[in-house]
C-alpha cells in the first residue's frame, strides 16, 4: 500500500518502529480534531477532491451522510500532504484512487471512510488511537486490519504476517479484505513505474493470493481486471497477441452480437418480459482462455450477452423463450440460480445458435444479482455479520455465518508454525478453488475443496482428535481414508480408542485441506520412531495365509482346552458329535443335527445354509440339544484396517477376556483392510457378546462377526 510513498522530511528507519514513531514530531491531535472537524471547506460542503467520490457514492446510497468521508479526505489528505509517490504524483491520489473503486462497487460509507484513511497509520503520525476518537470502533478495525507489519520489527517474514493479519481481520468483517482487493488494484494499475523484478514479484502475490481472494468473495470487477494485470506483466508475449486479436475485431467494424442482441430484444418484447439486454466484451483473459481452447475465434467469441431482469422467475422465461426461438447449445447450460456458488454468484448461463451457425453465450440474471455478482461482498457490505435488528439488510441476501472456505483459513492459519509454511500453504489453499458439501451423520454439514478425501473431513470435524481416525462410511459403505469425497456425500468417521494413536505417512498423500496436512506434519515430527508405517510399506508383505497353532503361549488364558463338544447331548446312542465348522453354534444358539458317515452327528444352526441343503435332499434331522456345560468353541472373522501391531491388540484383547485361541489365520491386506479368522474356546457361552465387544473395541477394527462359511455339499 505504501510502497510507492515517499517523504523527503522523513529519516530512514533505523530502529524498531515503536521507537522510530517516539522520536519523529508528534501531529497534535487538537490540530487534526480540528481539521477534520472543520478543514478549508466549510462543513456542509464537500472538497472538489472527492466530488466524483461522493457522486458515485450517491449513486448507490442516495441517503448517504457525507460528513465522514469530508472528515476523512481533509484528515487523509493533511497528514500525506509532502509525501509523493513514485509516479511524482501527491500520495492523496491513491487513498481517492482506492475509495473510488470502492465507491462504484456500491460499498457504504463506513468502508469508503476508512479507505481514504486506510495508509495515515501505516505512513504517517496518525495513530489508531486517534482514529477510532474521531471515526469510532468499525473505521478504526478497518484501518488497523489493512496496515502493513513494520520490516524493521518482522524482516522477510513481514510480507506473509500482514496477510495473515489481514486474513484473521477478514474473519470478522470481510470490508478489511475489500479495502486491500482496491488498494492492490491501483497499485496494480500504477506498477509501471516500478522495476521489472518488483513488477514481477508483486504482480504474483498478486496471482497467488489476491486473485483468489478476489474469487472468493465474489468481487469479479475487481478479479478480472487484475487478472488482466498480472497477464500483462508475467505474459507480454501471449498479452501482445491477445492484444492484436481485440483490434484486429474492432477494426472489422462487423459485430454479430449486435444483431443477435437485437432479436432477443424483439422476442423478449413480444413474450412481455421486460428485460434489458447488454453487450459484455470478454476481457484480456478471458479471450485468451477461448483462444486457447477453440483455436480460431469467431466475431461472436469476443463478448456474450447479458439479460437483466427484474424477478428471478423473469430469469427462467427468458430461458424458455431463448431456447424456443434459437437452437439452445446444450452442453452450455448452468443453472447457478438454483445452485449458486460459493462466493454467492448466481446466474443462468447459456449458448444459441441462430440459424447461421453464430453462437452467442448468454448471462440471465436479475439486476440485484448482477449487482452481486459485480461487486460480491462489497455490494452486500458485510454478508457475514448479523444484521442489526435497528438496521435490516433491506431485503438484501445477507448470511450470518462465516464462508466454509474462510473457516477453514482462520482455523489452519493458527497451527502454521511459520511464516514459510503460512504462505505456501495459504498459495495451495487458494489453488483449489471449488468447493464441496459433505453431510455428516449427525446432521452437520463439512464445507470442504474439491478432491478432498476421508483424512480431510476427518481433521475438518474432530482437528487432532482425528489422528485416532481409523476408517470412514461414505454413503453408508465401508471405505478408506484415501476415498476423495464428492459434493453431497454422506460421511461417517469411525474412531479408534486410542487418542494416543497417530496418523500413518501415507495420509499425507491423500490429504488437500492446509489444516490436514499441517497437523499431520505436526505429528510426524514430533513423533519420529512411532509413526505407523502404512501396510502397503511394510516389508515382508505377509503371506497368503498365517497360522497361529494352539501352542503358543498367549497371556493370561485361565481355561484348558476341552472337547469341542463335550457339552452337545444327542439323541442316538454312541454317536459321536462334532461342531459344524460352516456355522460354529455356541449355546444358546438354535441347533439341529444330521448323522454322516463313521456314526457321526454333525451339530449346525438352525439357520446355516447348510441344514437348508441337506433338508432339500432328504437327509434326517437329528435331534441335539445343550447339555448342561456352557464351554464351547467359536469362530469370529474380525475385520480391521492394517496398522502395526495390529495381531498382538488383538490377541491380548481375546486372552484378556478368558478365551483360548485354537488357531487364526490373518489375510494379506486388500486396499489398507485386514481379515482376520480365530477360532477360540470360551469357558462359558455367556462370554461371547463381551468377547465381541472387547475385539470391536480394538483400535483399527471395525467389525467382528461369527463366521459363516460357504455351506458344502451334503456328505
Amino acid at each position: 500500500m505504501s510502497a510507492e510513498a515517499t517523504n523527503p522530511a522523513t529519516p530512514g528507519p533505523t530502529t524498531p518502529s515503536t521507537q522510530r514513531r517516539r522520536a519523529r514530531p508528534r501531529l497534535d491531535l487538537r490540530r487534526l480534531g480540528r481539521a477534520a472537524l472543520l478543514g478549508p471547506a466549510a462543513r456542509d460542503r464537500v472538497p472538489d477532491a472527492i466530488g466524483h467520490v461522493a457522486e458515485a457514492h450517491r449513486g448507490h446510497h442516495p441517503d448517504a451522510d457525507l460528513d465522514p468521508l469530508r472528515r476523512a479526505y481533509v484528515l487523509a489528505e493533511s497528514s500525506h500532504r509532502g509525501q509523493m509517490r513514485k509516479s511524482g504524483e501527491p500520495y492523496i491520489t491513491h487513498p481517492l484512487a482506492v475509495t473510488l473503486i470502492l465507491a462504484q462497487l456500491g460499498a457504504e460509507t463506513t468502508t469508503l471512510t476508512a479507505s481514504l484513511l486506510h495508509d495515515t497509520v501505516e505512513d504517517t503520525d496518525v495513530t489508531l488511537d486517534q482514529v477510532r476518537a474521531e471515526f469510532g470502533d468499525d473505521v478504526c478495525y478497518l484501518v488497523d486490519g489493512v496496515t502493513k507489519l513494520e520490516k524493521v520489527d518482522y524482516g522477510a517474514a513481514a510480507e506473509p504476517e500482514t496477510f495473515r493479519k489481514m486474513l484473521v481481520a477478514t474473519g470478522n468483517d470481510v470490508r478489511v479484505m475489500a479495502i486491500k482487493l482496491a488498494d492492490r488494484l491501483h497499485n496494480m494499475r500504477t506498477l509501471g513505474v516500478m522495476r521489472p523484478e518488483k513488477q514481477a514479484r508483486i504482480a504474483k502475490v498478486t496471482r497467488d493470493v489476491l486473485i483468489p481472494l478476489a474469487e472468493r468473495l465474489g468481487v469479479q470487477a475487481l478479479k478480472t481486471e487484475l487478472e488482466d494485470l498480472v497477464f500483462a506483466i508475467l505474459h507480454p508475449e501471449e498479452y501482445a497477441e491477445v492484444r492484436e486479436l481485440i483490434s484486429a475485431k474492432t477494426r472489422a467494424g462487423t459485430d454479430p452480437l449486435a444483431d443477435i442482441s437485437e432479436e432477443v430484444r424483439g422476442v423478449l418484447r413480444e413474450a412481455g418480459i421486460a428485460a434489458e439486454v447488454l453487450i459484455r466484451p470478454r476481457h484480456f483473459v478471458s479471450v485468451h482462455r477461448a483462444h486457447r481452447k477453440r483455436g480460431e475465434l469467431r466475431p461472436a467469441d469476443f463478448g456474450r450477452l447479458l439479460v437483466l431482469v427484474n424477478e428471478d422467475a423473469d430469469c427462467y422465461g427468458v430461458l424458455g423463450e431463448l431456447h424456443t426461438c434459437f437452437t439452445p447449445v446444450v452442453s452450455e447450460f448452468k443453472d447457478f440460480i438454483a445452485v449458486p456458488k460459493f462466493n454467492l454468484y448466481q446466474s443462468l448461463h447459456t449458448a444459441v445458435a441462430r440459424g447461421d451457425g453464430e453462437v452467442a453465450e448468454v448471462l440471465i440474471r436479475t439486476h440485484q444479482m448482477h449487482r452481486v455478482a459485480e461487486a460480491g461482498v462489497v455490494a452486500l457490505h458485510n454478508p457475514y455479520a448479523v444484521p442489526s435488528e435497528e438496521q435490516p439488510p433491506d431485503g438484501e441476501r445477507a448470511d450470518p455465518t462465516r464462508p466454509g472456505w474462510l473457516s477453514r483459513l482462520l482455523d489452519w492459519q493458527q497451527a502454521a508454525p511459520d511464516p514459510d509454511t503460512f504462505w505456501s500453504t495459504l498459495r495451495e489453499d487458494l489453488a483449489q478453488d471449488r468447493e464441496i458439501a459433505v453431510y455428516r451423520t449427525d446432521g452437520g454439514t463439512l464445507g470442504l475443496p474439491a478432491g478432498a478425501s476421508c483424512v480431510d473431513a476427518a481433521y475438518a470435524q474432530y482437528g487432532e482428535d482425528a489422528h485416532a481416525c481409523i476408517g470412514a462410511r461414505v454413503n453408508g459403505r465401508l471405505a478408506t481414508l484415501s476415498t476423495v469425497l464428492r459434493d453431497g456425500d454422506t460421511v461417517q468417521l469411525l474412531m479408534g480408542q486410542d487418542l494416543a494413536s497417530g496418523p500413518s505417512r501415507d495420509w499425507l498423500d491423500h490429504a488437500r485441506t492446509p489444516a490436514a496436512r499441517i497437523a499431520i506434519r505436526r505429528w510426524l515430527t514430533t513423533h519420529p520412531a512411532s509413526a505407523p508405517v502404512p501396510p502397503a510399506q511394510s516389508a515382508p508383505a505377509p503371506p497368503a495365509l498365517v497360522t497361529v497353532p494352539a501352542a503358543t503361549p498367549r497371556p493370561q488364558v485361565s481355561a484348558a482346552l476341552r472337547p469341542a463338544a463335550e457339552n452337545v447331548v444327542v439323541d442316538r446312542e454312541g454317536a459321536t458329535v462334532r461342531l459344524a465348522g460352516c456355522c460354529t453354534p455356541v449355546p444358546p444358539d438354535e441347533i439341529t443335527g444330521f448323522a454322516v458317515r463313521g456314526g457321526v452327528v454333525t451339530v449346525h444352526r438352525v439357520t446355516c445354509p447348510a441344514v437348508a441343503r441337506m433338508t432339500q435332499v432328504g437327509r434326517p434331522e437329528v435331534g441335539v440339544r445343550w447339555g448342561d456345560t456352557t464351554e464351547c468353541r467359536v469362530t469370529l472373522i474380525a475385520e480391521s484396517f492394517g496398522r502395526a501391531h495390529l495381531l498382538a491388540d488383538l490377541t491380548e484383547a481375546i486372552a484378556l477376556e478368558g478365551a483360548a485361541i485354537i488357531s487364526a489365520t490373518v489375510e494379506p491386506p486388500s486396499q489398507q483392510r485386514v481379515r482376520h479368522t480365530y477360532t477360540l474356546q470360551l469357558p462359558d457361552a455367556a462370554h461371547l457378546p463381551g468377547l465381541m465387544r472387547a475385539m470391536r473395541n480394538v483400535p483399527g477394527v471395525y467389525d467382528v462377526a461369527r463366521a459363516q462359511h460357504r455351506a458344502a455339499a451334503a456328505p
